[in-house]
C-alpha cells in the first residue's frame, strides 16, 4: 500500500488482487492503509473493509475494546 497512489505497478498488483478475489465471491481486507488517496483508490476497486494508521494507531486489547464500543452502531 505505501506506494499507492504513486506506483501504477503497485496499483495494477492491488486491482488484480482484488478483482480475483471478487470473482471468487471473497472480501477483501486492505492493510497498511495510511492515507484517504489509499483508501480512496481501494474503495474505487471494490475493496470492502481497511485497516491502517489511517483508523488507528496499534492499541493495547482494552484500548482497542473500548475504540470499538465508541464506534459500535
Amino acid at each position: 500500500m505505501r506506494d499507492i497512489p504513486h506506483d501504477s505497478n503497485d496499483m495494477e498488483i492491488a486491482s488484480a488482487i482484488i478483482g480475483m478475489a471478487r470473482g471468487l465471491r471473497l472480501n477483501v481486507v486492505a492493510e497498511g492503509v495510511e492515507n484517504d488517496a489509499q483508501r480512496e483508490f481501494l474503495l474505487q476497486q471494490g475493496c470492502h473493509a481497511y485497516q491502517g494508521f489511517l483508523y488507528s494507531r496499534p492499541l493495547p486489547a482494552d484500548q482497542f475494546t473500548q475504540l470499538l464500543n465508541c464506534h459500535a452502531d
